[in-house]
């Protein structure tokens, strides 16, 4: 939201500026974003452009995000790893249909990218992809502590390129403290924990220290993604090869149970591999996503494997009627 703010308050001055209209600001990004976006933009009264998933291309890409844009574009937002299925957006490719689109409208439009989770993976997994200050469109980048940076919830971090990137106007000076201290936050007072979980974590893995948890977690998750695929029914989306993330789906011919049935089978076992369906234009794609993250081993893993194996000869032994669509969307895989 911080990153958002920036680009909003951005926009207005260089509106202003030129003695134009501030009232109708929007903002591009894909349908696969996390929700926080859609919270920023109810919040703050900022027109949501989301470009639809469609088979085939289920992020967003550069010609899609230049459709959306216009000159009360307060910037487009690019994932560094999607919420639905762990691929990484293309941030140059994003950024260079951009400067076409400037070179063509003269609508300078900025780049903030949501890498809360791939903030904490692309920098030791994937250190050629260019996807983060090296993009010259880029105007901030945010990530979060308590994903990949193997702290506990509560700590999120943010940069802009430069000081001009973040208006001086939404920085206060507080000096009550003793000193004078500038703060930009949402929220109030917050405990320290997870800052200096942080600073522990960064001095004692070092960069060599979180390249190997993050490569572990990929190899597991290739592992988990190519035994999967080998059983038969499903059809991989993704196959962590960007996050330890991957994404799949039964194939369009296995009716006789749907992954609602077998993420219920597997939570009767222990496992939380959520089911869900794609967002507007692909609700009708329903699919499970399996996470690795730092402590699941490659033991875990082929015990998951075991059980996947175990409940889909359950499942295929012995059909399940499906529900309609009204009463399937309403099946939960999980319940906080």
């Amino acid at each position: 939201m911080l990153g958002g703010m920036a680009l909003l308050w951005r926009w207005r001055a260089r509106q202003k500026a030129a003695g134009l209209d501030a009232s109708k600001p929007n903002l591009v990004m894909g349908s696969n974003v996390q929700v926080c976006w859609e919270k920023f933009c109810r919040y703050w009264q900022v027109e949501p452009r989301f470009v639809p998933m469609v088979p085939g291309r289920l992020h967003l890409r550069g010609a899609e995000a230049v459709a959306k844009c216009d000159e009360n574009t307060i910037g487009v937002v690019a994932i560094m790893g999607s919420t639905m299925d762990g691929s990484y957006e293309p941030v140059l490719e994003i950024s260079q249909a951009l400067d076409g689109l400037q070179a063509e409208k003269g609508w300078d439009v900025p780049v903030h990218v949501d890498g809360a989770s791939g903030g904490f993976v692309a920098p030791f997994l994937h250190p050629d992809l260019e996807w983060d200050f090296r993009v010259p469109r880029v105007a901030s980048i945010n990530s979060s502590g308590h994903k990949y940076g193997l702290v506990y919830p509560g700590v999120g971090w943010i940069l802009w390129r430069t000081p001009d990137d973040l208006p001086d106007d939404l920085i206060f000076k507080v000096n009550y403290l003793g000193g004078e201290m500038p703060t930009f936050a949402l929220n109030f007072s917050r405990p320290g924990a997870q800052v200096a979980a942080q600073y522990y974590n960064f001095i004692r893995l070092g960069h060599s220290g979180y390249q190997h948890v993050q490569q572990t977690c990929q190899d597991i998750a290739l592992h988990l993604s190519a035994e999967i695929a080998k059983m038969g029914p499903f059809e991989l989306l993704t196959e962590g090869r960007d996050l330890p993330v991957f994404a799949f789906k039964l194939r369009d011919d296995i009716t006789s149970y749907s992954v609602f049935d077998l993420s219920e089978r597997l939570r009767m076992r222990g496992w939380q591999v959520p089911a869900y369906t794609f967002p507007a234009d692909m609700t009708d794609t329903a699919v499970m996503r399996i996470v690795i993250r730092n402590g699941f081993s490659m033991d875990l893993a082929n015990l998951l494997l075991a059980d996947f194996r175990l409940h889909l000869q359950v499942l295929e032994h012995h059909p399940q009627t499906q529900p309609p669509p009204e009463i399937q969307k309403k099946r939960q895989s999980f319940t906080h």
